[in-house]
């Protein structure tokens, strides 16, 4: 039986955490109010966090000891011993909460905390706390870094300015949830290698002299050239490349012209492009440059491109992806593990992997036997609260077992 049960008192309080987090939302780099009371109760608990140079974020370490830190440990016995980092994410997104009947709904208009991360925050928050407890009493293995990082909804994302802070010094392994309302709350998803997809962001602009539209053969046809790019570069795109890399080009804006007997002299388009294979994702700017190139030359039209790059594919370390599979079934046995597939979402804890191994689990927070479909980044998100004791009992587990790779 593994130390750190979750005390009931504690349970209870870290409910309420996420609802206070859940009632004031925070957008990327204006987590203040929420480093404010991660940074009071971790100080509460005795320890010394370390805020984030922007003053949004921040670290905290536990059981570390001098010498510690060196990041490629030799096991419990003296020497150097690597840090076993758990990782967060603290902002909101720009979108109303359109919930009804909770108390907890978000005060702040247009802001909502649609994709679960006042519940990463909160588990991160409640294993912290625990974990402590535990070094106190000469429990901890080895040291664990709490890592509590803003803007993972910005591209490309808070966690580059983390790691730059320093938030992987010493690191040897990072685990990381996050919410998945697709699977019940007491189970979670696991899969080796990659989880979710690369993301980036795309934006267009064509330009022409504009004219009149009875004679779009004086000047350039802007909204037809336009709409040429729309169809036809997804479509180019996807001959370019592997079908296996599973890269996808959608747009979500076009806009051009006001008046409908008048050609105009812009048209804006801006998109995503996704990716489930690390090496084509490094092919994509190139190709997708290509491509837009290619179909406004056809139609005269002027184009800029500006491809801003996302964040890589998150891919599981099988070691640590099955780390997490027996700290969960230490918990709560091993049907609470279940395969997942990869996600076409984009996650910026990807950016910890390319410096450390690691792995990212789905922490399942749908209510079990609910027949309504919610996915994140809805303004009706909500999660079964019973999976933040779950996701808590998760990383004291790992951080327990920890020892044995």
């Amino acid at each position: 039986m593994l130390p750190g049960a979750l005390p009931e008192e504690l349970r209870a309080e870290l409910v309420a955490f996420r609802r206070d987090l859940h009632m004031h939302p925070e957008l990327g780099n204006q987590e203040f109010r929420t480093t404010a009371a991660i940074k009071a109760r971790l100080e509460e608990a005795g320890l010394a966090p370390h805020v984030l140079a922007g003053g949004t974020g921040l670290v905290c370490d536990i059981g570390m000891r001098d010498g510690d830190g060196g990041g490629g440990g030799d096991g419990i016995g003296g020497g150097v011993r690597s840090v076993l980092a758990l990782r967060a994410d603290i902002d909101a997104l720009p979108i109303p909460d359109t919930k009804l009947g909770v108390e907890y709904r978000s005060t702040v208009p247009d802001r909502a905390h649609a994709c679960g991360h006042d519940v990463h925050t909160t588990v991160v928050l409640g294993a912290g706390l625990i974990l402590a407890e535990l070094a106190r009493k000469g429990q901890l293995p080895r040291p664990v870094r709490l890592i509590f990082q803003p803007a993972e909804e910005l591209l490309p994302g808070g966690a580059t300015d983390a790691i730059e802070a320093g938030a992987l010094d010493g690191v040897g392994r990072i685990v990381a949830v996050h919410c998945d309302p697709r699977v019940d709350a007491g189970r979670i998803g696991l899969r080796h290698g990659p989880i979710t997809s690369a993301c980036d962001r795309l934006e267009v602009s064509l330009a022409g002299p504009g004219g009149h539209t009875a004679r779009p053969h004086l000047t350039t046809d802007l909204v037809t050239a336009a709409a040429k790019v729309a169809v036809e570069v997804p479509a180019l795109v996807g001959r370019r490349v592997d079908a296996r890399s599973g890269l996808a080009l959608t747009w979500g804006h076009i806009a051009s012209g006001h008046a409908p007997n008048v050609i105009p002299q812009r048209a804006d388009l801006s998109g995503t492009v996704r990716c489930l294979d690390l090496r084509a994702w490094r092919d994509a700017p190139d190709l997708v440059h290509g491509a837009i190139q290619e179909i406004a030359d056809l139609y005269r039209a002027k184009c800029e491109v500006n491809y801003i790059r996302g964040v890589p594919p998150v891919v599981n370390d099988p070691a640590i992806a099955d780390l997490l599979g027996d700290a969960m079934a230490a918990r709560r046995g091993r049907a609470s593990v279940e395969d997942t597939e990869q996600s076409l979402g984009g996650e910026d804890f990807s950016w910890y992997l390319e410096r450390v191994p690691g792995a990212m689990a789905r922490l399942g927070v749908r209510k079990p036997g609910e027949r309504t479909v919610r996915d994140l980044h809805q303004g009706d998100f909500d999660v079964d609260e019973t999976a933040i004791a779950v996701g808590v009992e998760l990383f004291t587990a790992a951080a327990l077992l920890d020892a044995n790779l």
